[in-house]
């Protein structure tokens, strides 16, 4: 018998969504997690599952990867002034997501923008995250936001410093292509993503951006590409579908019509890996704890999307573009899962009927490196099987 301190075993999986556009559904009953990192993929009877830990009994439920927020505006902790809330990150964990990543940390009241200013918050953001998780959820942040004047030099040093973001190109003063172009050139590199609003104004002070600065821009990702909250008109949109290559990500806090036309553009254009998702929250419109999972819903119910596939836009896709370890169900990857089951009552013949109806599934738990974060979700309805720890400590939290 292995002697596993760490290892976790799931059993009695109904349907296991991988997380891979390529291939959503794997044949498989059983997953097991070492070290916080899935080891094995199989059939129970071929696994190895002596001497683990903790062993969930799914209870024919269905195991997808934890969610990934792609656009987030974190501040410090669980806390944000921007709507004086407290454990928004805690209740977007009974959400399913297990990863965020931040866009800015914009909303810190008084937030420097001078350059000494700028870099001393991201590295200090980038820290506090790195050395706290708000009830075990990954937030990827210090994500300063480029201001004129800006020099090489100042990336070369955030990068020196951890920094692996930018926040989102256009909150500051550089909102012309050119420059920010060549900021973007040297941010990328050093090995630092970006990414970059796009759309009208989201709150007074900011801008509009469109086509042209996003196109000379050259971000990673094309930030909220449904606008956050106004969408550029529809031939503008669809030119950056055609004309760029970079990730088109898609939010809740935008226009759900511009998400579904960008969606259909990606399909056209035989380039749904390209398709991620965010909430932009906290926001103007607060924080939305089901967020990714709404956008799941609404894009494979409106967007015609089968609803395996659309998972992979919150999941698989965004790990790809944004260079992530998660998200994906395989050997190797971070053992971040979402255990979850169709709603009770909920119309559909099984749980992808049910979501590619409009439906929110229900989230009977939710794991993080192999450990077990969240049991049954306050936020989602009842999901109408729960997951059992049969071997282990009880699974935290939950709902009533």
């Amino acid at each position: 018998m292995s002697d596993k301190t760490d290892k976790l075993v799931i059993r009695n999986i109904g349907l296991l969504l991988s997380g891979k556009l390529e291939e959503p559904i794997l044949e498989a009953d059983c997953v097991i997690a070492e070290g916080g990192r899935i080891a094995a993929i199989g059939n129970e009877a071929d696994l190895d599952t002596e001497g683990a830990a903790t062993v969930v009994d799914a209870k024919g439920t269905t195991l997808a990867p934890g969610l990934i927020d792609s656009h987030v505006h974190p501040v410090i902790g669980d806390y944000t002034p921007r709507q004086h809330q407290l454990h928004w990150i805690d209740s977007t964990l009974n959400g399913g997501v297990t990863t965020m990543i931040s866009a800015g940390e914009v909303h810190l009241p008084g937030r420097p923008k001078d350059i000494v200013g700028l870099k001393a918050l991201a590295i200090a953001s980038q820290r506090w995250y790195e050395n706290f998780r708000p009830s075990g959820v990954k937030v990827h942040a210090g994500a300063p936001v480029i201001e004129h004047g800006m020099e090489e030099h100042d990336f070369k040093d955030l990068a020196d410093a951890g920094v692996k973001l930018l926040g989102e190109v256009g909150l500051g003063t550089v909102k012309d292509g050119e420059t920010a172009r060549q900021m973007v050139a040297w941010a990328r590199k050093y090995g630092i993503q970006s990414t970059i609003h796009t759309g009208g104004p989201s709150i007074p002070g900011s801008g509009l951006i469109d086509k042209d600065v996003v196109l000379a821009a050259d971000t990673d990702v094309i930030g909220h590409v449904n606008g956050g909250h106004s969408a550029l008109p529809d031939d503008q949109i669809v030119c950056l579908c055609e004309q760029c290559t970079r990730g088109l990500e898609v939010v809740h806090n935008g226009n759900e019509r511009a998400a579904l036309l960008t969606v259909n553009t990606a399909r056209e254009l035989g380039q749904l890996d390209r398709v991620l998702l965010g909430t932009d929250g906290p926001a103007g419109s607060g924080a939305q704890p089901l967020g990714i999972l709404r956008m799941i819903a609404m894009l494979s119910s409106l967007g015609n999307v089968p609803a395996e596939e659309a998972l992979c836009f919150g999941t698989g896709n965004t790990a790809r573009v944004r260079e992530l370890d998660c998200g994906i169900i395989d050997e190797g990857r971070a053992a971040d899962f979402m255990l979850i089951d169709q709603a009770q009552h909920a119309p559909g013949k099984h749980i992808l009927e049910s979501i590619q109806l409009g439906n929110l599934p229900g989230i009977g738990m939710v794991i993080i490196d192999g450990q077990i974060k969240c049991g049954r979700s306050r936020n989602t309805p009842p999901a109408g099987r729960i997951p059992e720890v049969v071997k282990g400590m009880p699974a935290p939290g939950g709902g009533h």
